[in-house]
């Protein structure tokens, strides 16, 4: 049994990690590329908007990868807490992480999807200026607390 859960460690350390390096390269890499075609292709071809529904398209599919990560982090932490292994460090990155990646996923990338949809003047409205800088903020929130969990249970497994 022992030798299973160290496995099931591996693997969900790997899975944090994965998932921190594709929020991140997302984040990092993949927007400000993006965002600046004319820098790439030498002439605007893409409107802003346009280069905004294909960013979308990856935080759709980072979402995905985020709901996998929610839900291990789940099973885990609970099942670590059921075994009376856990502080309360990990306890409250654990809620946090969940909570940041649940709104990310199921509140975040669907709304932006709806004001995407509504067309382009709407998405120079305040409202979704408003509604994308809190889902960055939210991300950033879930990318902390997922290396806090990462260390954490790095930590505890190195032990």
């Amino acid at each position: 049994m022992k030798k299973i859960f160290r496995i099931a460690t591996i693997v969900y350390l790997i899975l944090l990690t994965a998932t921190l390096g594709a929020g991140l390269f997302a984040g990092i890499v993949v927007a400000p590329v993006t965002f600046n075609t004319e820098n790439w292709l030498g002439s605007t071809v893409l409107t802003h908007f346009q280069e905004g529904q294909i960013m979308t398209e990856n935080f759709i599919r980072l979402s995905y990868l985020v709901n996998v990560t929610v839900v291990a982090i789940f099973l885990y932490e609970a099942f670590k807490y059921k075994m009376q292994e856990r502080d309360s460090i990990t306890i409250l990155a654990a809620v946090i992480t969940i909570s940041s990646g649940l709104f990310f996923g199921h509140y975040y990338v669907p709304e932006i999807i709806t004001m995407q949809l509504a067309g382009e003047a709407m998405t120079q409205s305040e409202t979704f200026a408003a509604i994308h800088r809190a889902s960055e903020i939210d991300f950033k929130i879930f990318s902390v607390t997922l290396l806090v969990l990462i260390i954490q249970n790095m930590r505890k497994a190195c032990r």
